[in-house]
């Protein structure tokens, strides 16, 4: 890759939650971890990274797909390198979400204080490459931003403490409103070419299925009418940052439907199991539940499965899903 032409991507700087970190939450105390076996097994060297996944994740994925690295480390590794900073990092935190509320439940690191480590590491890069070359990286680099799920799954329909105050259409306008000021201050710090992904089919991973689909484990109807009515808001808050923005390319990546229709046929793109993910038994098991424990019921050959745990997609699902974005939005950036 020729580092001077317009399409070259120098850097990618990711936030959000579990579906993008590659290991924050290992050194932060909370509950939400994932840095022991089976996660990872898939992993180079089989080892766990605190990739809520058996391999990579698409902060990964789509690092190869734009040709920055293969893999993008975890801001609070303690083994980072400033060459790690300077072609990017992720802040995000698994069980993150777009509401603050919904971090401080988990205690895990908030939209705020992402960009806040951001800032910080900001100021690392300048020391190490100067103000022109830090605010080059700026411009062109790819951002990620991918947040929402935990805050339906987990806060709106797993606790009561918003829905004594909200309904669902409130609750989203609360969503949304907050991604629209942490979008602006992510332009307000220098990030230019944003990828800000829609919630997914929140509805039908395996654990909503088990909680709230009844005796047959539908998909969650309530559920995924939230992510549905959180992404018709969203998109319609990035069409206006796009236009008060002109100089930024601020584009809504949608994931609802592209994984919706994984789940919907699996067998048209080469998987058996869809309704249950591969750790355990595959009903609700996620992070400190799925263990080496739960070997014994654990799939042996994952790239059957489109989910590893009851919450996150496989490997092999993140790259069909990120080949399908890729194809379809990669030129916006340029």
């Amino acid at each position: 890759m020729i580092l001077g032409s317009s399409r070259s991507v120098p850097a990618m700087f990711v936030f959000g939650d579990s579906i993008v970190d590659p290991g924050n939450n290992n050194h932060i105390k909370t509950l939400v971890k994932c840095n022991f076996p089976p996660y990872g097994r898939d992993f180079k060297g089989g080892k766990p990274t605190g990739r809520f996944s058996n391999g990579f994740v698409p902060s990964d994925l789509l690092a190869q797909g734009f040709g920055v690295k293969e893999i993008v480390p975890a801001y609070l590794d303690p083994n980072l390198q400033t060459q790690d900073l300077i072609t990017g990092v992720s802040f995000a935190s698994g069980a993150n979400g777009y509401d603050p509320l919904t971090s401080k439940i988990a205690s895990v690191i908030s939209m705020t204080e992402q960009l806040d480590l951001f800032k910080q590491s900001l100021t690392k890069i300048k020391a190490a490459v100067g103000e022109e070359q830090t605010a080059n990286i700026l411009s062109k680099s790819i951002f990620i931003v991918c947040s929402g799920s935990d805050d339906i799954a987990n806060t709106y329909f797993s606790t009561p403490f918003r829905r004594l105050h909200y309904d669902i259409n409130s609750y989203t306008d609360l969503m949304s409103n907050a991604a629209s000021s942490f979008l602006q201050e992510l332009y307000g710090v220098g990030a230019r070419r944003i990828a800000v992904m829609s919630a997914p089919p929140i509805g039908c991973v395996p654990s909503q299925r088990t909680i709230s689909g009844g005796i047959f484990r539908d998909c969650s109807e309530p559920a995924n009418h939230a992510a549905r009515l959180f992404n018709c808001k969203l998109s319609s808050v990035i069409g206006s940052l796009s236009q008060k923005f002109p100089d930024s390319k601020i584009v809504f990546v949608d994931v609802y439907n592209p994984l919706l229709s994984l789940i919907q046929n699996p067998t048209k793109y080469g998987f058996e199991v869809a309704t249950k993910g591969c750790c355990g038994t595959g009903n609700i098991e996620v992070s400190i539940l799925c263990t080496q424990l739960s070997d014994s019921k654990t799939c042996k050959d994952d790239t059957k499965y489109i989910f590893w745990d009851s919450y996150h997609p496989t490997e092999a699902a993140y790259k069909v899903l990120v080949t399908e974005v890729l194809n379809k939005y990669k030129n916006c950036f340029f």
